[in-house]
């Protein structure tokens, strides 16, 4: 039986590294962002590559729900997942057959690096109050989901990845900690335009710097982004 570990993350973040760090244990199947067509067809928004990734994937995200739920044949399937692509129409019922982690980061950095790809961005696109919804959601009809920071994953990768294979069930193997350069096949469409930093990379970065100093629009998005990042940073893994 295939055992699935839903991530979800907001942008700007270590999604992809982390579905090319679980995509090099030689047991796992990545699936990459399957609810995007979906959300851009909904939103009406123009990001880069729509008509191409509208064109790759279902535009009903109740389609894509087998392949999360049933599909696959590897021991473990790692689905990676943006929350402001599940909507808030769309039932969260089917996550209760995954194994739900939530990926976070600090507000200020993902500003930051969102507003160096695509300028101001709305808070919506950012996740972060849509992030701390699922997250109340999911803990409210069974144990809370892990959480894990990217901060200590960037820190202690190894110690960090075996923290989280160990709240989640799973055996930790050394292989997650590397990975080969570029595209790789599970890969959406978009990552022309969104994975060149991941392309380049062979494994986790180091630490980050200080944060990021913020200003105007930014700071304030920033700012006002804070309380969600914190309440579910509260229960984030603790890396020894």
């Amino acid at each position: 039986m295939t055992k699935r570990i839903a991530m979800w993350s907001g942008p700007r973040n270590l999604s992809t590294a982390m579905m090319r760090s679980f995509g090099a244990r030689g047991d796992c199947a990545c699936v990459d962002e399957p609810f995007y067509a979906h959300y851009l067809v909904q939103t009406g928004l123009p990001h880069p590559m729509r008509e191409q990734v509208i064109a790759s994937q279902p535009v009903d995200w109740h389609d894509v729900l087998p392949e999360l739920t049933t599909g696959g044949t590897a021991p473990l399937q790692y689905q990676k997942h943006m929350v402001q692509h599940m909507l808030p129409d769309m039932d969260l019922g089917w996550t209760g057959q995954v194994t739900n982690v939530f990926l976070i980061r600090e507000p200020e950095r993902v500003v930051a690096s969102f507003a160096q790809k695509r300028g101001l961005p709305d808070p919506a696109e950012l996740g972060f109050d849509r992030q701390w919804q699922m997250f109340s959601q999911m803990a409210e009809r069974g144990p809370a989901p892990v959480v894990i920071d990217s901060a200590d994953i960037r820190r202690h990768p190894d110690r960090a990845l075996r923290a989280l294979c160990a709240a989640i069930g799973i055996d930790y193997t050394p292989a997650m900690l590397s990975w080969t350069k570029g595209p790789h096949p599970e890969d959406g469409v978009w990552g022309a335009v969104w994975y060149d930093a991941v392309n380049a990379s062979t494994g986790f970065g180091g630490p980050e710097g200080d944060l990021p100093v913020l200003a105007g629009e930014l700071a304030g998005l920033a700012d006002a982004l804070q309380p969600a990042y914190r309440a579910i940073a509260a229960y984030r893994l603790r890396i020894a």
